[in-house]
């Protein structure tokens, strides 16, 4: 690999890519339209079986290509840091795509902020094809974002630069969620880590296919996983622990009432019972 004709590439840009061989080509070119260097482009092609290989094939050796047996999400984004030369990590989304300057806005506001280990960018959003407007609630916030983290997933993987000690410090992903992997670890890192922002949308989230992990049906079991998991971890302070509390409450009477109107009595008892005892509820 050539890292775009540079060496000792200062960013590792991880994109993992399963099945989207009518998105893969935009996320890459996005990229390796980046003003910034140096930077390495690594995409992990998690066991694909539509043209997704022949497309990334395609580049030579302007990118790297890992293929793995598909793992999923998780396991692909954690291959590319492994195999990532960089102390900075960049993720990227292949149905998402990046504007003009990202990687080297995000590179300026970390040299202009020594102290900071993460920041992302403000965003647009596509469903459909065409442009809608966030709602209020996922307005993105700065600074120590835990508490608001609980409710609602704050922080975008294609957005999140970060340094690759705290991505090491936490674990990376965790491999045994299916979904709302990234919510697992943005909560054991914004417990204890300010989380910088620049208020410009540089990327583009792209949604409303059929294949997209978020729109799975009852992703909050794993939103109650990751709650639990960040119970467990000894890190939160009495306050944190309060609010996780309070919102792995709340979930678990909505997820429980779910499964009452579905039928599934004894789940919905299991969820109601977690309230007391967080530690049933981890995942590994």
């Amino acid at each position: 690999m050539m890292d775009n004709g540079r060496q000792n590439p200062l960013v590792s840009v991880i994109i993992p890519v399963y099945n989207r061989q009518d998105f893969i080509a935009d996320a890459v070119d996005s990229v390796l339209a980046q003003k910034y260097a140096p930077f390495e482009l690594i995409v992990v092609d998690d066991g694909s079986t539509d043209d997704t290989a022949r497309i990334l094939s395609a580049y030579g050796e302007r990118i790297r290509v890992i293929h793995q047996e598909n793992a999923g999400v998780s396991a692909a984004r954690n291959r590319g840091v492994r195999a990532a030369a960089a102390e900075w990590i960049a993720f990227l989304d292949s149905d998402d795509y990046w504007l003009s300057g990202k990687l080297s806005r995000q590179m300026a506001w970390f040299a202009e902020n020594p102290q900071m280990r993460i920041c992302q960018t403000e965003e647009y959003w596509i469903r459909k094809k065409k442009r809608v407007n966030p709602g209020r609630r996922h307005q993105k916030q700065q600074g120590h974002i835990f508490e608001p983290s609980l409710w609602l997933c704050l922080i975008s993987p294609s957005a999140v630069m970060l340094h690759r000690s705290l991505f090491e410090q936490h674990g990376g992903f965790n491999e045994a969620l299916p979904a709302c992997e990234d919510y697992d670890l943005w909560l054991k890192i914004t417990c204890t880590e300010p989380v910088g922002l620049i208020p410009t949308p540089l990327i583009v989230r792209q949604g409303g296919h059929a294949d997209q992990l978020s729109a799975r049906p009852g992703l909050d079991r794993y939103r109650i996983a990751a709650i639990c998991h960040v119970m467990a971890s000894g890190r939160l302070s009495p306050g944190q622990y309060r609010a996780a509390a309070a919102a792995l409450s709340k979930k678990c009477r909505i997820y429980a009432q779910g499964c009452e109107k579905r039928g599934k009595h004894k789940q919905a008892a299991w969820y109601r019972n977690l309230i007391q005892d967080p530690s049933a509820g981890l995942i590994s």
